[in-house]
């Protein structure tokens, strides 16, 4: 099973940006996908996850309304669009899966995923 996250960049504030995770030997439709990211000297940072079957989409409260997610299941791509970009989303973003599914109130803390991609940096310059 492999996850890749790739399209970070350099963007200024206020830009957006594309990321995407593509999935090897495990079909991200069947399984919830997650974001995470992680700033220099910060924790891992739980961005938002999106459940499976037609699951609920959770989002920190930092990203609600600038981030969404997008599913390609002919891809087995899960796409995660950033718009209103702000330097503090400055991080490296990892996507990340698993079979449970989530409900609302929930912030995953990432041990709940299986699955992890590599990580793709994203920096957000002022």
């Amino acid at each position: 099973v492999q996850l890749q996250a790739s399209g970070g960049g350099l963007v200024q504030a206020g830009g957006s940006l594309r990321l995407s995770c593509a999935a090897s030997g495990v079909t991200l439709n069947l399984h919830t996908v997650g974001w995470f990211r992680q700033a220099p000297g910060k924790e891992r940072e739980f961005v938002l996850v999106n459940s499976w079957a037609g699951g609920i989409t959770l989002f920190a409260s930092s990203v609600k309304g600038r981030f969404t997610i997008q599913r390609d299941n002919g891809k087995n791509t899960v796409d995660l669009q950033m718009n209103s970009l702000k330097p503090e989303d400055t991080a490296v973003y990892y996507c990340a899966a698993t079979r449970r599914r989530f409900s609302t109130g929930v912030s995953p803390n990432g041990n709940e995923f299986n699955y992890w991609g590599q990580g793709t940096q994203v920096t957000v310059s002022s």
